[in-house]
């Protein structure tokens, strides 16, 4: 595959581009992704998505299951109970996002040695590079 296989939208076409990119940049948030991951099996409350998510705040986690609804990637489902009760699940669309996910998050894992291990040789060819004198 190469980039003139991917149906980019092209300009001209409106507000494609910059609409596309503002589904991915929230889809690809670092909290959406975790987001994503914990309501693959199901509704969860969001005390228990937040005791499932290792560093999020409250307000972040607020904000992220804001954009999502926002977005038709999650449900939220308010029980007029006392506490009351509110509990999050992936919508079909929502689901349909798991996969490829998963497959950025597997990806990530597989290489990460690899992307570290470059990023110590280029910082250390920048170090060796401010240390030259200027050509």
């Amino acid at each position: 595959m190469t980039l003139g296989d991917i149906d980019f939208p092209t300009p001209g076409e409106g507000d494609d581009c910059r609409v596309v990119r503002e589904i991915l940049d929230l889809v690809a948030d670092k909290w959406s992704l975790y987001v994503i991951a914990t309501l693959k099996d199901g509704p969860v409350r969001f005390n228990e998505l937040r005791r499932r998510i290792d560093g999020i705040s409250q307000r972040m986690l607020t904000i992220t299951l804001r954009g999502l609804e926002r977005d038709g990637l999650v449900k939220r489902t308010l029980f007029a109970t006392i506490p009351p009760r509110v509990d999050y699940e992936l919508t079909d669309m929502g689901r349909t996002l798991f996969a490829p996910v998963m497959a950025l998050v597997t990806w990530a894992n597989t290489n990460q040695g690899s992307i570290q291990r470059a990023r110590v040789r280029y910082d250390e060819s920048q170090g060796a590079r401010a240390g030259q004198p200027a050509q």
